[in-house]
């Protein structure tokens, strides 16, 4: 088993070398099996994402005066030195004010022509990688939609409330920003993410030796609790832990519709070079 693989997965669950050998023995050398297999034995919580996200920037957003809609985007730099220079920000603010007058998510089709143009002039000006990665339009047909910024510009979130006002959307997307649940509500909730929830449950439960109804009623509190803690309205609202964010939200007449949250280079996954192997590598070569 390379050394290389149990790194990985020693870094992703915290345990052991001998117990991370084992498993990886198991699964045949893939991680994400090993991880899994680990998560039923050993009751470990979710494991950290394989390597770290390289890709740096900013996100922004751009909301309707009456609320009616808002545009949500990310623009992608190589380093954080970059992000925080004035023209690339400037960049930033051109490429948010296309995308808002026009309703506008395809990338490609907004960047054709001026936004294209200076891209290309930027990259050429400031030596990096320059790139828009994506954005989104969320409309409110009987509500409003409020926005969040993260103050260093790394994370936006664009919340959709039926009913409502701005200043309580803000709130909301406040807490989508530092909880980050997975959906509104328990029943958004995709069939193959539960699935893959209880089935873990299950191997867990079962090495407990107790009775197969005790062990029913486990794995129904696990996934009930699970649900509870990964759904926007059922998490405690982090300005007042006493309130859930769906109570909140419905003293005030209204009803969390959806929600859009951008973290600059959520998904991209870049290949760590280790420097010492890198100079070791060239002078081999």
């Amino acid at each position: 088993m390379s050394a290389k693989l149990v790194k990985e997965l020693r870094e992703r669950t915290g345990l052991g070398l001998l117990e991370c050998k084992k498993a990886l023995a198991a699964a045949d050398g893939d991680v994400d099996k090993a991880i899994e297999e680990l998560r039923k034995s050993s009751g470990m919580k979710a494991a950290k994402k394989a390597g770290r996200t390289a890709a740096d920037g900013v996100v922004a957003t751009r909301i309707a005066d009456d609320g009616s809609y808002g545009v949500v985007v990310e623009v992608n730099s190589e380093t954080d030195f970059v992000a925080r220079d004035d023209n690339f920000l400037a960049f930033v603010n051109r490429v948010v004010d296309g995308a808002f007058t026009d309703k506008q998510t395809d990338v490609a089709a907004l960047m054709e022509g001026e936004l294209e143009a200076a891209r290309e002039a930027l990259v050429q000006k400031i030596g990096e990688n320059i790139s828009v990665r994506r954005i989104e339009l969320v409309s409110a047909d009987a509500g409003v939609v409020g926005a969040y910024v993260h103050g260093n510009n790394r994370i936006a979130v664009l919340v959709e409330l039926k009913s409502g006002d701005q200043d309580l959307a803000k709130d909301v997307a406040m807490h989508v920003a530092a909880v980050n649940p997975q959906v509104v509500s328990p029943a958004d909730m995709p069939e193959d993410v539960i699935a893959k929830e209880k089935e873990i449950y299950t191997a867990q439960a079962q090495e407990s030796g107790k009775p197969a109804e005790i062990i029913e009623k486990m794995i129904g509190g696990r996934v009930k609790k699970f649900l509870a803690e990964n759904s926007l309205v059922e998490q405690a609202f982090v300005k007042d832990p006493d309130v859930t964010v769906g109570k909140l939200v419905s003293a005030a007449g209204a009803e969390v519709a959806s929600f859009v949250r951008f973290e600059v280079g959520e998904g991209i996954e870049v290949e760590k070079v280790d420097f010492a192997d890198e100079v070791a590598a060239q002078l081999n070569g």
